[in-house]
């Protein structure tokens, strides 16, 4: 598909991934056909000298990121109780300078999970924690019944809590429109993990199932139909939250104007998030410590790629 190709004609080469995903036996999947929509646009980047973010559009130069943590373990003073989500909360706002936190709770195998009451005791610890005006966010990442579901909304809107994402299985478009329609002031974000790339987003905008739409460069196939989800927001009134870090997903998030902010994670108190791996040397998205994450003007996707250490770590 690539080997001859235009690297300029960057719709026109994702549009042939696209088409050739449904003969591929599955190993061809939107992971894989974002990893090559972003090197496309890195090179785009570089070849005419401009930053990707700016070359979809540059709305913004900075953005405001939220702190979003690890899923709940069974660690000393990790992630095990929710006194443990509570003190790290606090740090993250106070010490770190985050403006907004995200929580992931706990997932089998940790002993009674998924559980609503578990999530909820962590969310009110969180509140507690760092005051009434943080804005706070949830994603279970669970698979509920309408009726916990509903019974953990309701007690997020208490809390005051600003939006929840992937509560319940999203290939259920009608579970969410039903909890959607019986919610007053949590926002529901969505969907995450579902397939279908744009047109799924498309469909859960129109028929009612989120308040929120969601996308990512890794969930849709990369930054073009990142950019194509929000706009769909945009024409529904939505905002479009990005789902994860990384700089594919920095530059959607700083090129489009419907959008809160940018989700830096996954955070945990035993783990530097600001210590780059190695095949980096230096990360994408530094904070600080205001909790704003600014855009460089480096060409292309704006990392800072070690190539000798990849090069000596071949396989």
């Amino acid at each position: 598909m690539l080997v001859g190709a235009d690297p300029m004609r960057v719709e026109q080469l994702w549009r042939a991934l696209y088409k050739w995903q449904r003969g591929s036996g599955g190993r061809l999947t939107d992971r894989v056909v974002c990893a090559v929509e972003l090197a496309l646009w890195d090179l785009v980047g570089r070849k005419t000298g401009q930053p990707v973010w700016k070359l979809l559009g540059g709305y913004r130069d900075k953005i405001l990121a939220y702190g979003s943590t690890m899923c709940g373990d069974d660690l000393e003073n990790g992630l095990k109780t929710p006194e443990d989500y509570g003190r790290y909360a606090e740090w993250l706002v106070q010490k770190r300078g985050y403006k907004a936190v995200k929580l992931h709770t706990w997932m089998p195998p940790i002993p009674g999970a998924p559980d609503v009451r578990m999530d909820y005791a962590a969310c009110a610890a969180v509140r507690e924690a760092v005051g009434p005006d943080i804005p706070l966010m949830l994603d279970p990442n669970h698979w509920y019944s309408r009726q916990d579901a509903l019974w953990l909304c309701q007690r997020l809107e208490e809390l005051k809590f600003f939006w929840i994402e992937e509560m319940m299985e999203e290939a259920s478009l009608s579970s969410y429109q039903w909890l959607t329609g019986n919610l007053r002031t949590l926002n529901i974000l969505g969907p995450e993990s579902m397939t279908g790339k744009l047109w799924t987003r498309a469909e859960w905008a129109s028929k009612g199932a989120c308040d929120m739409l969601r996308t990512g460069v890794w969930d849709v196939g990369g930054i073009g139909p990142s950019m194509k989800c929000a706009h769909i927001a945009e024409g529904f009134g939505m905002s479009c939250e990005v789902h994860g870090t990384g700089a594919g997903n920095l530059a959607v998030a700083a090129a489009i104007p419907n959008t809160y902010y940018y989700e830096r994670g996954l955070l945990h108190p035993f783990i530097d998030y600001d210590q780059p791996p190695a095949y980096l040397k230096r990360i994408d998205d530094e904070m600080d410590e205001d909790g704003w994450v600014h855009l460089r003007d480096e060409p292309g996707l704006g990392q800072d790629i070690d190539f000798d250490y990849i090069e000596a770590n071949l396989v």
